[in-house]
């Protein structure tokens, strides 16, 4: 599916996030990536082959804070 060189990592990989972008619709909430995965901004995912993958930010007790 990808045509980049090189190619971005596969919908199954453990990095799909970092593939390129091919439509980003802030309004709706949602991109689509070169390998297929659609990407919500609540980190949420919905692969190719139909599975969603949950949300999954950071708990707020998670994210680190500046001193």
């Amino acid at each position: 599916m990808c045509q980049h060189q090189t190619q971005c990592p596969s919908a199954e990989s453990a990095d799909r996030e970092s593939a390129r972008l091919v439509a980003h619709h802030p309004e709706q909430g949602w991109s689509l990536l070169c390998n297929g995965v659609v990407l919500f901004e609540d980190t949420g995912e919905l692969l190719p082959d139909g599975r969603a993958i949950a949300p999954h930010r950071p708990l707020a007790s998670q994210v680190m804070t500046a001193a």
